[in-house]
């Protein structure tokens, strides 16, 4: 293992020459449309990143425009270059985080939410059941309801971005194997999260039984734990290394033809575990092992002889491409292949569809303006399909649509790829039954 990571968590010059300078990619970041301004494009932060590189100082205006990028990497799928931005803001923030630590309160709150809330599932569960009393008891329906968030400038705004806490949480699974349904086909391990195991496990439990509805023996591994992807984007890299090797090591050895997950945010890190540990001899290969079996669930799914024997879900629906899946791991098709396969099912396409929502990590807790703007561009496309229900295949832009179909929208659902499978598969089911 390396001495130090500060000569290599940094903007590497051979990354930044990759870029022209061709402009090709203005028109495909967020932050530039909503702006305008050159600073906040990923062309201009890749030029401030050249003069930090070359020695110009860390400045509060440099700080400010790279913590503004929403990492999104919609840019690399326009770049002609094949600049690597997201490797590039990764190493930008990882450079911050080391020569410039952020104010005392501020690093205190980040060492409780990264070091310990995330990591522990003890502490996550806490938080869990406070959550749970608050929606439970009827305040936060009230406190919507009056409008009083509205006096709270941006405290309550993100109280509008709370997620729903999910008794019995999926903590309770970890560590089991479950059966595939008939013949088993494929041997996979679920990487279940985090947070999902208190805000998504009905999500969590849906993707196991559409696994094993296709034949799949699911195993959740033990010693598995979160991802790493959020203290990656907050350029806290060491922790997120930590994290990656708990994880190889929690499923490296157990003979899975692959490795799954059902958030693409957590997808794009986790397959790129190789960069992360590239300079590890330790883990180099284990990290590159672990990647070349690492897919998304839609992915994976879309890969394989689908079980079709599916009941009709009547719903008309429009898909928004999660910016982590469709420009971190370059998946467009996979999940409209799933949705096309499900009978009575109607898919609307909406315009800029691959436009950031604004949830991107916790970027909408901490540049909370600019996400809320940037769901209210999306649900004009959202609403402009007229669709019942908004699908997506991460969890954090439901959290983000979920909000945007409350602020902004006539109504909609939120759901994920595979909770719209697994709805189909339990209709077959209730009407085989019913015969």
């Amino acid at each position: 293992m390396a001495d130090s990571t500060v000569s290599f968590d940094r903007p590497q010059q051979a990354d930044l020459d990759r870029c022209v300078h061709c402009g090709l990619c203005l028109n495909a970041c967020p932050t530039y449309r909503e702006l305008g301004v050159e600073m906040d494009s990923p062309r201009g932060r890749i030029y401030q990143m050249v003069q930090v590189n070359g020695g110009a100082p860390i400045t509060a205006s440099y700080i400010e425009h790279i913590g503004l990028c929403l990492a999104c990497r919609a840019c690399e799928t326009a770049c002609p270059s094949g600049v690597e931005y997201g490797r590039l803001v990764e190493a930008a923030r990882a450079d911050i985080a080391a020569r410039a630590p952020a104010p005392f309160i501020a690093r205190t709150i980040r060492r409780f939410v990264f070091g310990h809330l995330l990591q522990s599932p003890g502490t996550l569960m806490v938080f869990g059941a406070m959550l749970y009393l608050y929606q439970a008891s009827g305040l936060q329906r009230i406190f919507r309801a009056s409008g009083l968030w509205k006096l709270m400038g941006k405290l309550g705004r993100l109280e509008q971005l709370a997620p729903s806490a999910e008794p019995p949480f999926f903590f309770s699974q970890i560590g089991k194997t479950l059966p595939a349904e008939g013949q088993r086909r494929h041997r996979v391990a679920f990487l279940a999260g985090c947070i999902a195991n208190i805000s998504f496990a009905r999500l969590n439990e849906a993707t196991v039984r559409v696994l094993q509805k296709n034949g799949c023996e699911v195993v959740i591994p033990a010693e598995q734990g979160c991802c790493g992807a959020l203290h990656v984007h907050a350029g806290l890299k060491e922790d997120a290394r930590k994290l990656a090797r708990r994880n190889i090591d929690a499923v490296l050895d157990g003979g899975f033809d692959a490795i799954l997950t059902n958030a693409a945010g957590c997808g794009s890190t986790l397959k790129e575990y190789d960069e992360l540990l590239e300079h590890d001899t330790a883990y180099q290969q284990k990290a590159r092992d672990f990647v070349a079996r690492m897919k998304d669930v839609n992915e994976f799914l879309a890969s394989i002889e689908l079980n079709t024997d599916m009941g009709p879900v009547a719903a008309t629906v429009t898909y928004q491409d999660s910016c982590h899946l469709a420009h971190g791991q370059k998946i467009r098709t996979a999940p409209r292949k799933l949705l096309a396969a499900v009978p009575g099912l109607v898919l609307r396409e909406m315009a800029l569809s691959d436009l950031c929502c604004g949830s991107a990590g916790i970027y909408n807790v901490v540049e909370n303006e600019m996400a809320m703007s940037l769901l209210d561009k999306k649900m004009e496309s959202v609403n402009a399909t007229a669709a019942d229900v908004i699908v997506t295949a991460n969890p954090g832009c439901m959290l983000q649509l979920t909000a945007g179909a409350r602020l902004h929208g006539r109504g909609q659902r939120v759901a994920h790829v595979i909770e719209i499978l697994d709805e189909a598969y339990r209709a077959r089911s209730a009407a085989s039954a019913g015969r």
